[in-house]
């Protein structure tokens, strides 16, 4: 069964592939079955009481041979069967079954244009098909083998009809499938091209402030070690302070990249305005006073938001302390509006407007970094030159993040995860 069952497909690749043989098979199987049926006498009926005349034998060989044509031009190959069979139906009486020739070609159109087609020509043939039957032959207009003729003409337009809704059915659900496919390859790649950004800017956000602060107190270190070696001792203590902390939000961020098999390590919550003190004094240890005007922790901002904040601080004090030169001074708030929280970050520094913005237009990517992940969250951020001087970076983050982004809850509170 296997075997037969595996035969028949290849036979029905082999002609799906080649539809003019198929089709050459088709119109011989219907000259068999026409010349057989001019045999039969329609009133018995019974075999082999008449024999068709050699007009109609020439009638049903053009005919058969038409329907090898059906798939390249169905209407002229329906015209000239119907043609035929009409020929016949005027010339001999009984006519031989010429008309099986247009049922299959009827069943050609029917099958390959749309419905109001088939309906439009399948009532044409077999009105002119059966009117000619019962005008033309001698038996009565409500004789069987005219009414056949009615009959198998309407039946083939509905079994055409039929089988092109089906082919339509079938490829609208093989479509669906393909376009199903290819969006749900596009958000998988859309998913890890967000996840990599996000983790992109965690990266920055974490390199780029310790190491500014170890860069910091090494010079430090370096410019008093000879005259105030305490103080290079104080120096050098905070640059193993910062780099420990790099180290350990270096580890809890690359964590996020480890295989499902690795061990297990440590864990740590993820940053937030809960540790912003240790922030602004790890910031004011390294020569920059900070002032904290103002910071709404009641009740805790959403893990999204929080970190989120924090991260734009840590950013915009880094900023401050690389480009707003000697003397500078910088203010933080956070403050509830409404249904946002409005991060502010504030320096009086004289540097240079193009090197406080080098992360947005430079070669740097902190203020870009700080944007994306403001924007992620359905937020808004600006920074910019303050009117006096100074620099400003005011974010304004939504208490309730969107749905679905990469620095929505759950993502945010993987951050900090660790190693």
């Amino acid at each position: 069964m296997t075997t037969l069952g595996t035969g028949f497909l290849r036979v029905r690749r082999w002609l799906r592939d080649h539809p003019l043989a198929f089709d050459g098979a088709l119109a011989v199987a219907v000259l068999v079955a026409m010349i057989v049926g001019s045999f039969t006498d329609p009133n018995g009926p019974s075999f082999g009481t008449r024999t068709p005349e050699a007009g109609s034998v020439v009638l049903m060989v053009l005919a058969a041979a038409v329907l090898a044509l059906r798939r390249r031009n169905p209407m002229a190959v329906l015209a000239a069967t119907g043609g035929l069979s009409i020929v016949e139906f005027v010339l001999v009486d009984p006519p031989a079954p010429v008309v099986m020739s247009a049922v299959i070609a009827l069943y050609t159109v029917a099958a390959s244009t749309d419905r109001p087609t088939t309906w439009r020509v399948g009532l044409l043939t077999m009105t002119v098909l059966a009117a000619s039957a019962m005008v033309f032959g001698a038996s009565p207009w409500y004789s069987q083998e005219n009414l056949g003729v009615f009959a198998w003409t309407g039946m083939a337009g509905a079994a055409g009809d039929a089988v092109r809704s089906r082919r339509a059915f079938v490829d609208a659900i093989r479509e669906r499938a393909e376009r199903a496919e290819r969006t749900r390859e596009e958000e998988a790649r859309r998913r890890v091209a967000e996840e990599r950004l996000r983790i992109a800017r965690d990266l920055h956000d974490v390199v780029a402030h310790h190491i500014a602060l170890v860069n910091v107190q090494a010079g430090v270190a370096a410019h008093v070690m000879d005259k105030r070696p305490d103080q290079a001792k104080e120096a050098l203590a905070h640059v193993r302070e910062a780099s420990r902390s790099a180290l350990n939000e270096l580890r809890a961020t690359v964590g996020l990249l480890r295989q499902s098999g690795d061990p297990e390590a440590p864990t740590e919550p993820a940053p937030g305005l809960a540790v912003l003190d240790e922030l602004v004094e790890t910031v004011r240890r390294a020569g920059l006073p900070v002032q904290v005007a103002c910071v709404d922790r009641r009740p805790p901002l959403p893990a999204a938001v929080d970190l989120a904040a924090y991260r734009v601080i840590q950013e915009a004090l880094t900023n401050v302390r690389k480009h707003a030169g000697p003397g500078a001074k910088a203010e933080v708030s956070v403050v509830r509006v409404g249904g946002t929280a409005e991060v502010t970050v504030l320096d009086n520094g004289t540097g240079s407007p193009e090197g406080a913005g080098a992360g947005a237009d430079g070669g740097g990517h902190g203020l870009l970094g700080m944007r994306e992940r403001v924007t992620a969250l359905g937020g808004a951020l600006t920074a910019g030159p303050r009117y006096g001087g100074g620099f400003r970076v005011h974010a304004i983050l939504p208490l309730k993040a969107r749905t679905g982004e990469p620095g929505t809850p759950g993502a945010a509170g993987r951050t900090g995860e660790g190693a």
